[in-house]
């Protein structure tokens, strides 16, 4: 026995089964209640792949990885990754009662077909070998993308971008900017910013290589005699007026060794030192790490050595003195055994014997 519409063309039957999905939405659905008022749709981002890696074609970044150099006291390195949302969705014809992933079609009502062709579906692989039901694919269209959120790999960096979620409507070309904060940075580092998208998430990765200082330019002997006799004068001169590009300009965010470098080794490395400067290597004063503290906080009226201490008008905080004493006792282990106990505090400062 023929089905009721094996009578007619493929092409009808298709057309007559699209008007009976039709119909069947219809009844279906669920009514509106009366005197209800519809609200505005409230946007809620997807994030289930927010965390997988972001495929291909869907931003266009100018590039995903960038590098600078920043020269010795340099503040900051600066970076501006540029994109496009190149972002793509199919574009797909779907006839009405039916659902659909990617490209082939599922059967929601089976009942109604099987009356209405006189075939029995009952699994996928039927419906999507039926020349009665088909789904049309025209292609892709351009889409829009949600960044979900940007995230640098630490504090000293941060990301200029409009408040996340941020919407991006398809084809948009827009910047993400990046700052490193490079106080109390040397030499090579590496940084990362991951940007989270709807569709996956990418890094962007940072390079920036830290130029070593210049070496100061060497003084005259008419220059040293003038500083020499300023701090005979008043020792704190050394942080005042020219002398503190020397000696005090870039020791914020410094410590230990990259301090030394900075304020101290500028007279007692230098080469030639001055005879009245020190050799700290061959003291002839035991030393310990208390020893130090003491002469780098107070240092020692009447003499050229200044107060480091910002209690006393010096450049360094109490965490840099204590640095830098850790650093020197480290380094230069005292040659001379301890005699006696260190002497007790006078005035609030220990008292240790002349650096000789």
């Amino acid at each position: 026995m023929r089905a009721p519409f094996d009578r007619f063309e493929p092409s009808i039957r298709t057309a007559i089964f699209a008007a009976i999905g039709v119909v069947v939405a219809v009844f279906n659905g669920v009514a509106q209640p009366a005197g209800s008022v519809a609200s505005s749709p409230v946007y809620v981002p997807d994030t289930t792949h927010a965390n997988d890696p972001l495929p291909p074609g869907v931003i266009d970044w100018d590039s995903t990885q960038k590098s600078a150099d920043a020269t010795n006291g340099q503040d900051f390195a600066r970076f501006v990754f540029a994109f496009t949302n190149v972002a793509t969705k199919p574009n797909v014809l779907l006839l009405t009662n039916y659902s659909y992933a990617t490209n082939f079609t599922v059967v929601t009502n089976k009942g109604i077909w099987n009356f209405v062709s006189g075939h029995k579906y009952t699994s996928i692989p039927h419906v999507l070998t039926n020349s009665t039901v088909s789904t049309v694919t025209n292609g892709v269209t351009p889409a829009s993308l949600t960044i979900l959120n940007v995230h640098p790999s630490c504090g000293c960096t941060t990301a200029e971008l409009p408040p996340v979620p941020w919407m991006l409507p398809p084809g948009t070309n827009s910047t993400i900017r990046v700052s490193v904060n490079l106080a109390g940075k040397v030499g090579m580092i590496f940084k990362t910013v991951t940007v989270a998208t709807e569709r996956g998430r990418t890094d962007l990765m940072l390079r920036i290589n830290i130029q070593p200082a210049p070496p100061p330019k060497p003084m005259t002997e008419q220059e040293r005699a003038a500083g020499i006799a300023a701090a005979k004068i008043d020792r704190q001169a050394v942080f005042k007026g020219d002398c503190v590009s020397c000696h005090a300009k870039n020791v914020q965010g410094k410590y230990g060794q990259q301090l030394f470098a900075e304020v101290c080794a500028v007279c007692h490395e230098a080469n030639p030192r001055a005879t009245m400067v020190p050799d700290l290597h061959n003291l002839k004063d035991p030393t310990s790490e208390e020893f130090w503290r003491a002469w780098i906080t107070s240092g020692k009226p009447g003499t050229l050595m200044p107060a480091f201490s910002t209690a006393q008008g010096g450049p360094l905080d109490d965490f840099q003195i204590a640095s830098l004493a850790a650093y020197l006792n480290a380094t230069i282990p005292s040659k001379v055994p301890p005699s006696s106990p260190s002497p007790a505090p006078q005035n609030g400062v220990r008292q240790f014997p002349d650096i000789k």
